[in-house]
């Protein structure tokens, strides 16, 4: 069987989703792809034929798909068509997040023939918490790429479109997660809570004066909480923590100081390695 076609659908606030899933298709060789960037805005009403591969990659929130991003790929929809899903989370736990893309992704007529979970930075992460800093790193993005070569291996084995078979996506293996730290961090998590310490909202602007109203943040912002010429506000409604503009404020003014960052980089400071399933 030969594709020569791919779709590649991606929400990557912090460009981590969108560095795994074009490393992926960069591996599978396929020279005409299609990009649909679903990070700002929702995908146009798509059907994708039987003969075109589907790679998609999201990102992780609170061991769900980001729902923002769940929400967007509604208008897609599939005729059997062959399908990867990839999720990315910020080494601490994806949960159910990749069976509920797949759940997703079988009721709209996609076939799931590949699953992956990889590990992006932490949308808490800074400097001094650092939580998977700089992932995807190379050696994450050369997975990525022999993970496509390994998908194109088995479209080309498959005789015909019937003999590409899908894959249950529980099978993939999940990474060891030490029992102590996880312990502490549990019993931290429910200390924090019972203390009452309230906790942010949204990220905010710590020096007014040093911001130059660029824009930058609310450009990078994929739920509209921030207005053009209106930086110093985020819509704590809106907001959905990804810290886009955080990462993206040149003047280093906006920040998210959570007390969760320094549980996270305290409690799973051992790397985790992404996971495939063919």
């Amino acid at each position: 069987m030969t594709i020569n076609e791919a779709y590649v659908i991606y929400f990557s606030p912090t460009h981590t989703s969108k560095q795994v899933a074009e490393a992926i298709v960069r591996g599978t060789g396929i020279k005409k792809v299609t990009p649909i960037d679903i990070t700002r805005q929702a995908a146009a009403d798509l059907v994708i034929p039987a003969t075109a591969l589907t790679l998609i990659a999201v990102p992780v929130y609170g061991g769900h798909v980001a729902p923002l991003a769940m929400s967007r790929l509604q208008s897609i929809k599939g005729t059997d068509s062959p399908t990867v899903l990839t999720v990315v989370y910020g080494n601490r736990a994806y949960e159910k997040a990749l069976m509920e893309l797949d759940a997703w992704a079988v009721k709209q007529g996609l076939k799931v023939i590949a699953g992956a979970t990889f590990i992006g930075e932490h949308s808490y992460s800074n400097e001094s918490y650092p939580i998977a800093a700089g992932r995807p790193d190379s050696h994450d993005l050369d997975l990525a790429q022999t993970f496509g070569a390994q998908i194109q291996e088995k479209i080309e084995k498959a005789t015909q479109a019937d003999h590409l078979y899908a894959v249950d996506v529980r099978a993939i293996h999940r990474p060891k997660q030490p029992f102590f730290p996880l312990f502490r961090f549990l019993g931290k998590v429910v200390k924090l809570r019972k203390s009452g310490t309230p906790l942010p909202r949204a990220p905010w602007i710590r020096d007014e004066e040093a911001c130059t109203h660029c824009g930058a943040c609310a450009k990078a912002c994929p739920a509209g909480a921030i207005t053009l010429g209106d930086e110093l506000h985020t819509d704590e409604s809106k907001c959905i923590k990804c810290c886009a503009c955080v990462k993206i404020c040149p003047q280093k003014d906006r920040v998210y100081d959570t007390p969760f960052a320094a549980l996270l980089a305290d409690c799973f400071k051992k790397q985790k390695e992404p996971q495939t399933l063919l």
